[in-house]
């Protein structure tokens, strides 16, 4: 079982007077405390036009976490795949790859938030095949010689040849808890994501799943299921609670906004006691329990994502946690 940490995803809450600058810094500061921690991983997530300042710029991220760190991986939890050009995504990947000795994993799914897909002038009803188009073109620009590949959204050549080419396979992960899009991941894909809205039985019934369709198909290569939750380490349930859930309860209003397209003021009291049902905190053993049932639920090979990065908690309280779960967690799940 494997363990990694973030999403970082840059957002100022309107209580904190930081600059977008030291936001930024926030993030190359726990990276490092994720490497230091002997972590596995570290993970940007992306959106657009928030007010909040939410990071749009994976890539660019990604390119300073590679210099940041030496060896957890890195990767993006979840890139918007139809929206971007699908040539200049692979050379930024691979260039990113090449950054950091091979430590990317691109994470992509299809999006949902209507107002993005209009000012990119990306039609919504297209986004599940342009996320296929944009796989299949990954894979052409990074093999070796010419693109070889007819794209259907995107303009560009068969006989062009994209460089920089990585040196290894770039692994690439979908999201998703519906059925076709769990499918797709198993078919077309090196790894799956699950939300962290699933429950433990919903992604039990979704790796059986994959696994059953990769049989079927006889697909051999390794695949990689990855199990996002939200959580936090502390002295007691109580205390860890209690430091997580401002900024827990504001990206998931945040993510509210997002995914429906309209304001949302304040989470209702049921969301909410729903959000701490949902949530992993506690005491290092406490936690360790919780996120042991991902590798009962999913396997031992299981990569779970412990999101630790709530906006505006603080770096400190943040870098403690990091280090908690690198020292005090991690090592009771080996």
């Amino acid at each position: 079982m494997k363990l990694g940490t973030g999403l970082f995803t840059g957002q100022r809450r309107p209580d904190d007077d930081r600059s977008m600058s030291e936001l930024y810094d926030e993030i190359l500061t726990l990276g490092r405390a994720i490497d230091d921690a002997g972590l596995d991983s570290a993970w940007v997530s992306e959106h657009h036009f928030a007010e909040d300042g939410y990071l749009s710029g994976t890539m660019p991220a990604l390119g300073a976490l590679a210099a940041a760190t030496d060896d957890i991986e890195i990767g993006t939890c979840i890139a918007l795949a139809p929206l971007y050009d699908g040539v200049r995504l692979a050379e930024d990947a691979a260039t990113v790859d090449l950054l950091s000795d091979g430590r990317l994993t691109l994470g992509l799914a299809i999006g949902s938030n209507p107002d993005e897909f209009e000012q990119f002038g990306v039609p919504i009803e297209e986004r599940a095949e342009r996320l296929a188009d944009q796989v299949d073109l990954l894979r052409a620009a990074w093999s070796e010689g010419p693109l070889d590949y007819d794209a259907e959204f995107h303009d560009v050549a068969p006989d062009v040849t994209v460089t920089p080419k990585p040196e290894r396979d770039v692994p690439v992960m979908l999201g998703g808890a519906a059925k076709p899009a769990v499918r797709r991941a198993a078919r077309t894909a090196d790894a799956w994501c699950a939300p962290s809205k699933l429950s433990l039985t919903g992604l039990e019934k979704r790796v059986e799943d994959i696994r059953r369709v990769r049989d079927e198909e006889n697909i051999e290569s390794e695949f990689t299921v990855y199990a996002l939750q939200h959580g936090w380490v502390g002295d007691s349930r109580e205390e860890a609670w209690e430091t997580m859930k401002p900024g827990y309860f504001y990206i998931q209003r945040r993510y509210a906004e997002i995914f429906s397209g309209e304001p949302v003021d304040e989470l209702s009291e049921e969301r909410k006691q729903e959000l701490k049902e949902q949530a992993i905190f506690g005491t290092p053993e406490q936690v360790a329990d919780e996120l042991d049932r991902y590798r009962e639920a999913a396997g031992d090979d299981v990569h779970c994502v412990f999101r630790t990065y709530h906006p505006g908690v603080g770096t400190d309280a943040m870098a403690e946690c990091i280090e908690r779960l690198g020292t005090e967690v991690a090592p009771k799940l080996r």
